[in-house]
């Protein structure tokens, strides 16, 4: 099948979208699919106002109709909200194309931390751009729930994997630091909520793992953590292995891929009882969820990491990327793609002027 993606999340960023986004493109391709991608890279992009390490390309929406018309896929997926999204969800509703989408990140709970927007005024938002969609996929139970309680509609689940054979408990010695060793990976921004991890009253070492907007804030005010910026690859994984428990502090995440690695490194993880932990983490078996986060890492910090590693081995990459064609398949383009209105109308023009 010929899988057009079109995201504004990907490289250089470093996020749990992108690594969904790559790895299932890298399956797509192993599975015999012919995938074509619209992403930032090569485009004129502007930094994102209050986060600067995401390029946002504006003003593409006549190059992304020209390439949906030149690629002509069986099935149109748009991964993102941002502006190559809503530029391929207007092409694709203007040559009558039938399209997927997915939601990978909760923006309303974003934005309110950041600016003064009621969350229901951007559910409005998302509401509107996903209800164009054949259907919408989602990585948990949970996510599907809480989204149908604000009014959406045609949504599936899409779960996700894990690199087994890159993250595993010998992946690296066990950290010279006192312990316990509690580690987080992810952005360090508001909306992940890392200053909650930093103020919980356990003892022994924290690390905090990325980079993004708060770093240096956080950085200043917690000296006694360890900040070690952006790792990835092996560096990564020995980082995971070597830590004690793995500390996923975020309200507002669809998923949380990196309690997946953490728990295919052996670590147990803990975390608030919300969205994305409640569907990842088994309680009281592979982590342990708490409206105290600091009892929640005492908590994981008493239960068995082979256990973790053994939840973790039921996620694989190849088995969530034919979940993923699985509902493409459903919402095949089905109908030729139509030449963009914008070029259309011109030529009509042009033999008006030129009779």
């Amino acid at each position: 099948m010929k899988i057009a993606i079109v995201t504004d999340a990907w490289r250089p960023q470093t996020n749990g979208v992108v690594t969904t986004l790559s790895r299932t493109v890298e399956c797509l391709a192993e599975l015999g699919h012919d995938v074509h991608l619209m992403t930032p890279e090569g485009l004129r992009t502007v930094p994102c106002p209050t986060y600067s390490e995401i390029r946002l390309a504006l003003g593409q929406g006549r190059h992304v109709a020209a390439w949906l018309e030149a690629t002509a896929p069986d099935a149109l997926h748009v991964a993102t909200e941002g502006p190559l999204g809503l530029a391929a969800r207007r092409a694709a509703i203007r040559a009558g194309l039938r399209f997927t989408t997915s939601y990978h990140t909760q923006f309303p709970q974003y934005v309110r931390k950041r600016f003064p927007v009621p969350e229901r005024v951007s559910y409005a938002a998302l509401r509107w751009f996903h209800a164009a969609a054949e259907r919408t996929l989602v990585g948990t139970r949970e996510v599907r729930r809480d989204l149908r309680r604000h009014g959406f509609a045609n949504l599936v689940e899409w779960t996700r994997g894990v690199d087994t054979r890159l993250f595993r408990p010998d992946a690296g010695p066990r950290l010279p630091y006192p312990g316990p060793v509690q580690i987080y990976v992810g952005r360090v921004a508001v909306e992940k909520s890392v200053e909650d991890f930093l103020r919980a009253d356990v003892p022994g070492t924290k690390l905090v793992v990325g980079g993004g907007p708060a770093l240096e804030d956080l950085r200043a005010r917690y000296p006694e953590a360890i900040f070690t910026g952006y790792r990835y690859g092996a560096e990564l994984a020995a980082l995971l292995a070597g830590s004690d428990v793995f500390v996923f502090p975020s309200r507002t995440d669809t998923f949380g891929l990196v309690m997946l690695e953490a728990l295919a490194s052996g670590l147990p993880v803990a975390a608030y009882p919300v969205t994305g932990p409640i569907d990842v983490v088994r309680q009281g078996d592979t982590g342990c969820l708490h409206e105290e986060l600091a009892t929640a890492i005492r908590g994981a910090l008493a239960l068995d990491r082979s256990r973790c590693r053994a939840q973790a081995l039921e996620y694989r990459w190849e088995n969530a990327t034919r979940q993923f064609v699985g509902h493409l398949a459903d919402a095949r383009v089905a109908r030729p793609v139509r030449r963009p209105l914008v070029a259309r109308l011109s030529e009509a023009v042009t033999r008006l002027r030129n009779p």
